[in-house]
């Protein structure tokens, strides 16, 4: 059995200031600069979804290495599965299974992709958010994808949006400031019975529990 950290935090709980902060966000302008390598990076995706217009877009953000875009890209074969990382060694990483023809790799900073997104007036059909850094430190809370100034864009993007994540209290939040901003989400316990991503892999067999949440947006 593989052994996997569990995550330790200093916060009991939903963060105090989390309903705060998603009302700030929610009512005022997210000016940070667009990087440019993330705008050539949007041009190449959207480039290459030209190409067949028709399909649905499923954004998986943080990507990784990428497996879990591969897995999305076979099982949705009629989509564009579009999967984002910022990080470029994690992308070039060797792989199996290779690219599908519908399958989108790119490196760029969601900060600035989602906003360019919302700018293009994309919607999606599903959006997926696996396993993202937890950030568990109190003081960390505006680094989490809920704390954070382009939260109100994502939601934007709508469709059906999944986060999965071996810390509940991440998923609770991310429940709360959906419900701030006026969507239900369901969040349940579940068992990873074909992991996605190395990480949802690697706590499954250290025996962790594991959290989903889904909403419609």
């Amino acid at each position: 059995m593989s052994v996997s950290k569990k995550i330790v935090s200093n916060q009991e709980g939903v963060h105090e200031n989390l309903e705060m902060l998603v009302r700030k966000h929610l009512d005022s302008d997210f000016r940070k600069p667009i990087a440019d390598h993330t705008r050539r990076a949007f041009a190449a995706v959207c480039r290459r979804i030209d190409d067949a217009p028709n399909r649905p877009l499923i954004l998986d953000a943080c990507c990784g290495v990428g497996d879990s875009s591969r897995e999305l890209a076979r099982q949705y074969p009629d989509h564009w599965i579009i999967g984002i990382d910022k990080s470029e060694h994690r992308l070039l990483k060797e792989r199996p299974g290779g690219l599908g023809d519908n399958l989108i790799l790119m490196r760029a900073d969601l900060n600035d992709f989602y906003r360019l997104a919302v700018e293009a007036s994309w919607t999606l059909a599903r959006h997926y958010i696996l396993y993202p850094n937890p950030w568990p430190k109190s003081v960390h809370l505006k680094r989490r994808w809920h704390g954070a100034p382009v939260f109100p864009f994502m939601l934007r993007l709508g469709g059906e949006l999944e986060l999965r994540s071996n810390w509940r209290t991440y998923l609770d939040e991310f429940a709360l400031a959906l419900g701030v901003a006026g969507y239900q989400a369901e969040l349940e316990a579940f068992e990873a019975t074909h992991p996605l991503t190395p990480f949802e892999r690697k706590y499954r067999d250290s025996g962790q529990p594991l959290f989903r949440l889904t909403a419609m947006l």
